[in-house]
């Protein structure tokens, strides 16, 4: 986001139903095998720096340049039993789904279009899609292969 200008005017909710996943997620302290995993994301999603460059690397964790989360609120958030978080024009809800039942897997998508801004985007996990669930048809396949969707 920043190398595209855009950090600065991007306000980013990052929601967990656990604690400890949004203060680790707070701390920005990763281990290096998943900071490789990372950097090639990172390079596949066409990034024009070096990584490395937003992180220090010691005794086989990285600590990721604070700054990054300087527009980021971490925030408690259950898709099961809390309502609209706010209007966002993307949500990425990656391998979350895949461990709901169908019930609970409307009940997310229904907050998710609820959620979403007209044309807004949807990301999911490799697993999962709206096509069964009740709001199937209110988001297009974008890069359906990607699981990107957009509202209709």
């Amino acid at each position: 986001m920043r190398e595209e200008g855009l950090l600065d005017r991007t306000i980013i909710y990052a929601t967990d139903i656990n604690p400890r996943s949004l203060d680790k997620a707070k701390q920005g302290i990763f281990s290096m095998e998943n900071v490789r995993a990372y950097t090639h994301n990172y390079q596949q999603a066409g990034g024009q720096q070096s990584f490395a460059d937003y992180y220090t690397a010691a005794y086989g964790y990285a600590i990721f340049d604070k700054t990054l989360c300087d527009n980021v609120t971490f925030a408690d958030h259950s898709l099961a039993t809390d309502s609209v978080f706010s209007e966002t024009q993307l949500i990425s809800c990656r391998n979350v789904l895949i461990y709901f039942n169908k019930k609970l897997q409307d009940r997310a998508f229904g907050l998710f279009h609820e959620s979403l801004c007209h044309r807004g985007f949807l990301v999911l996990g490799s697993k999962e899609t709206p096509d069964f669930s009740a709001y199937g048809n209110q988001f297009d396949p974008l890069i359906k292969q990607e699981r990107i969707y957009r509202k209709s």
